[in-house]
């Protein structure tokens, strides 16, 4: 398939690493579908040269299979996968109730799984490329998951299971030529810890606020580094 235009399919595109990656894309001439669960937050994607879709990663299965379907009917192949959803629950264990982790699983962890198992079948019988893969799929996960740690074990836990999810897919799917990665970043400014963005524990237990123990310490460590971090996401999203 030499001189095809490399086709991206990037969830997660509004902000971070998917808007990043998937401007890097486009300014490379390749194709890019941008997705986001609100299609108006990439509509300068769009004006870019973006194909814009409404896609929530925690969708039913049948909603993510008629997206991969629709993209096979329009592009028909894709050559990198690049799941970039997810969020950092900020809760003690203690704290987090069982919806909150099953939330926090079902977004970083399920989505992708979900996504990748839907796309396979169109990645597994398409055309080899001139660098001799089918197709690469990425995922995100973090630096959280080298260590867990108070106030983040959720979040550290859905990151590990990231690593391990593309680790075990590099090998099932090397006989098929399809190259998996997991990404895992340091200190971004992705906005990754907005307030807006960082999802803290609705139930608060006084114990954990102070900031002599680990919990209160890590707590306010995340909203003193927000904004701050040394990464710069632009550069990031080019290697």
């Amino acid at each position: 398939m030499a001189g095809m235009t490399p086709v991206w399919f990037i969830t997660a595109a509004s902000s971070g690493f998917g808007y990043e990656i998937a401007l890097s894309a486009l300014r490379r001439g390749h194709r890019v579908i941008a997705t986001a669960r609100n299609p108006e937050k990439i509509q300068d994607l769009q004006v870019a040269g973006a194909d814009t879709i409404a896609f929530d990663v925690t969708s039913p299965l049948s909603s993510i299979e008629a997206i991969a379907s629709s993209v096979e009917e329009k592009y028909g192949r894709v050559d990198y996968l690049i799941n970039a959803a997810g969020y950092i629950l900020e809760a003690a264990v203690e704290e987090a109730t069982p919806d909150e982790v099953y939330r926090q699983f079902n977004t970083n962890v399920f989505g992708a799984i979900n996504t990748i198992r839907t796309f396979l079948p169109l990645l597994r019988k398409q055309a080899l490329t001139a660098s001799g893969t089918r197709a690469t799929i990425a995922t995100f996960g973090s630096l959280g998951s080298w260590q867990g740690g108070a106030s983040f074990s959720i979040y550290a836990m859905t990151k590990i299971c990231a690593s391990s999810l593309a680790e075990s897919l590099r090998e099932e799917l090397a006989p098929f030529a399809i190259a998996v990665t997991v990404i895992e970043p340091g200190y971004f400014r992705t906005g990754f810890l907005n307030a807006g963005a960082k999802i803290s524990a609705a139930k608060r237990i006084a114990a954990y606020e102070d900031e002599a123990t680990p919990s209160g310490h890590i707590r306010r460590a995340l909203m003193q580094t927000d904004g701050k971090q040394l990464g710069d996401v632009k550069k990031g999203a080019k290697i």
